[in-house]
């Protein structure tokens, strides 16, 4: 650290500790002002220019410290100096203050910002990204952000120092003059009756719907933006067009229906989406099959007598009679049962209230675009000769590849591998990168990784495919590795499992002028709201997660905020989202893991207990695994959870309600759950956080007590 920033350091730390040690917050107080209001008037009186010199020094300094005590001072200002003259002098000093603040924030205490707000600092760059100024100030105006916080956090941001200071002094006016007036109001009360006076009450007032009057101008300033060139319709046929059928789009039909909205739901092929037909549901079905499979493999009664190519065409055709019952809660008649009308039709949007589908044009008060996504299939010279497996023809499959190489390095390819691996196939895992299922916690997939060798999957990883090459009946991958040249890899068919991307395609969307990321989902905001405020986005078009789950999850606030934000929105959390590898075993995951902690600056203990300490999993013969949990440093908060072994995704849902829910470890030691059980796994792992933390002083003490007890009986 170079001596100028070691210099003002120190003078921070100086102006820090003198403020508490000489108690100065003591005069920043309602009392403190009410007693000392008319000696403090009289100064100004007796000294104009140096009363207001002084107060607007102490105001600034505060503000640039981040100090308590500005709102009290800003009561103090209409006090002492009036309305105009008051809201003048705390606009500019709250606006020096605060440009001092983000210039601290970016120059000297960059690292340690960024540690403590992180979280609020990514979301403000996306704020910025999506809506530029305007957002900052929105952000001045509706305090959501508290001003403390959003001065250093602004400091790490790429806004300018123009446009913080235009933005911070208009956002802040309309507040400081409230607050100013309503410190004028205050020092007038001499009795219980003052509060009765029109001006007081007048003050109340404003102070209370402030926000949410400045909520809704710029919530309209900023459709009556969006919506200039077109024309909104005087009627509307629906509250709700969904535009989707896959689970987010079903899932807000649904609840939209629940809430009495007259809601259509348009489909172009068929109700369910991808994880219904190509994702999870058939996987998971997959799966199991493969684990019957291999289990009677490893049995040598029957072993022999196994036919690998029948056992391989049973095994898909048991997966699709599972999958096709899955479908029955997706089908047309049990939608318009629950009041939702199906139009099995493309859809796409020619207005921001209007959707064209099958030769109608709906109109309607709300969007809720939910199409989904489709598999990423990467620019590879040559996959164009061959016909690469993906989840649209994956299901398929009758007869067994004799060599299959997987693609990619995420949770659905180590399924993929395991899963055909034990079908029969001599499967071949490549990835670029070094590791596997990159963000679960390291020892986890560690676990997984070892799995899939014993199994007999070979790895190969550091991997970057560079062209596929087809000579007769033989096709090769090539690849590179770093620096080591080119490698070839045999295979027979190849199975491309990069994950998936949103699937906008014939929507409209660019005549509209909706935005799209680089994974060609579409910018929402946190209420899933597109730059349209009539049109929201769920699942895997709204990104960056694109699971099933949480597709549903954002279902709920898209349904409540399309019919009801004129009213009230609902930001969607997604503090607490699962997740899981459906290997054999599984991984399932919650929250931070240790990586992830540490780079935030995250302090934490660990707490480990193997699933071979918990009597349920012994009895089901399950007791391979770990379950790993970080709470914070000195609390019993959960911030994250790790689960290794057979069915750990049924034995996370606990912790998932307890992080959801905001339940520490104590509580959690304080839960019921039936005995040998893999649910009693969070009671037993919140003992033992119990015992890692015992009170060893008070231990003591109580060791004491209860001998002197017993000497006492015996006497």
């Amino acid at each position: 650290m170079t001596a100028s920033r070691l210099l003002l350091l120190g003078i921070l730390a100086a102006a820090v500790a003198a403020f508490f040690i000489l108690d100065l917050g003591q005069y920043l107080t309602l009392e403190s002002i009410k007693a000392n209001s008319g000696a403090l008037h009289a100064k100004v009186q007796a000294y104009p220019w140096w009363s207001r010199s002084l107060f607007f020094i102490v105001y600034a300094l505060l503000t640039a410290l981040s100090f308590p005590g500005t709102v009290v001072l800003t009561l103090l200002a209409g006090a002492l100096f009036g309305l105009l003259e008051g809201t003048l002098l705390v606009s500019l000093a709250s606006n020096f203050g605060a440009v001092a603040a983000m210039l601290i924030s970016r120059f000297l205490l960059r690292d340690w910002i960024q540690r403590r707000f992180g979280k609020q600092i990514a979301g403000i760059n996306r704020g910025l990204a999506r809506d530029g100024a305007f957002y900052l100030v929105s952000l001045r105006l509706i305090p959501i952000v508290p001003f403390v916080l959003l001065n250093p956090a602004l400091g790490l941001t790429r806004v300018g120092l123009w446009t913080f200071w235009w933005t911070t002094q208009l956002g802040m006016l309309p507040g400081h003059a409230i607050y100013v007036n309503a410190g004028r109001q205050l020092v007038r009360i001499d009795s219980l009756s003052g509060i009765l006076s029109p001006g007081m009450i007048t003050t109340l007032v404003l102070l209370a719907v402030f926000p949410l009057v400045a909520t809704r101008l710029l919530t309209s300033y900023k459709a009556r933006l969006a919506y200039r060139g077109w024309r909104r319709p005087k009627h509307f046929e629906r509250n709700l067009v969904v535009v989707g059928g896959g689970t987010g789009g079903l899932a807000t039909a649904r609840i939209a229906a629940s809430l009495r909205a007259r809601v259509s739901l348009l489909e172009r092929e068929r109700l369910g989406g991808v994880a219904m037909h190509e994702g999870g549901v058939p996987a998971r079905a997959l799966r199991r099959q493969a684990n019957r499979l291999h289990g009677l493999r490893s049995d040598p009664r029957v072993a022999s007598s196994l036919d690998v190519a029948g056992g391989f065409s049973q095994a898909m055709d048991d997966m699709q009679r599972l999958t096709r019952a899955a479908m029955k809660s997706a089908s047309t008649e049990h939608y318009a049962r629950l009041g939702v009308e199906v139009i099995m039709a493309e859809g796409r949007l020619s207005s921001p209230w209007t959707v064209e589908a099958g030769g109608r044009s709906l109109s309607s008060r709300a969007i809720v675009i939910a199409t989904g996504s489709r598999p990423c299939v990467p620019p590879i010279a040559g996959l164009e000769a061959i016909e690469p497996l993906t989840c649209d023809n994956l299901w398929d499959l009758r007869e067994p590849p004799g060599r299959l190489l997987v693609l990619g390095g995420g949770a659905g390819a180590c399924e993929f591998a395991q899963s055909f691996q034990r079908l029969g196939c001599q499967v071949t895992l490549v990835s670029e990168r070094e590791t596997l299922l990159e963000q679960e916690d390291p020892e986890a997939a560690g676990v997984v990784l070892a799995a899939l060798r014993a199994d007999g999957v070979e790895l190969q990883m550091g991997l970057a495919p560079l062209r596929v090459e087809v000579d007769g009946d033989e096709c090769l991958l090539v690849c590179r590795r770093g620096e080591e040249g080119e490698q070839a890899l045999p295979f027979d068919r190849l199975l491309l499992a990069l994950g998936q991307h949103a699937d906008i395609r014939g929507l409209g969307l660019d005549e509209l002028g909706l935005r799209c990321g680089e994974d060609g989902s579409l910018e929402v905001d946190e209420y899933l709201t597109t730059r349209f405020p009539n049109i929201y986005a769920v699942g895997s078009v709204a990104g960056p997660y694109g699971a099933p789950h949480v597709a549903e999850h954002q279902a709920w606030y898209a349904a409540v905020n399309a019919l009801f934000g004129d009213f009230k929105r609902f930001a969607v959390s997604e503090r607490v989202i699962p997740r899981a590898v459906f290997t054999t075993p599984e991984v399932a995951s919650v929250g931070l893991g240790e990586p992830e902690a540490r780079a935030q600056g995250t302090e934490f203990d660990v707490t480990r207990v193997p699933l071979g300490a918990l009597s349920g999993a012994i009895a089901e013969e399950a007791g391979e695994g770990f379950i790993k949990v970080l709470t914070e440093r000195g609390k019993d908060r959960i911030v994250g959870v790790s689960i290794v072994g057979e069915q750990a995704s049924e034995t996370l849902a606990g912790f998932v309600v307890a992080m959801k829910h905001k339940i520490g470890m104590n509580r959690l030691a304080d839960t019921v759950h039936l005995g040998a059980t893999l649910g009693d796994a969070s009671r037993l792992l919140a003992e033992t956080w119990q015992r890692q933390h015992r009170p060893l002083r008070l231990l003591r003490w109580a060791e004491r007590l209860n001998r002197w007890r017993l000497g006492r009986a015996e006497q």
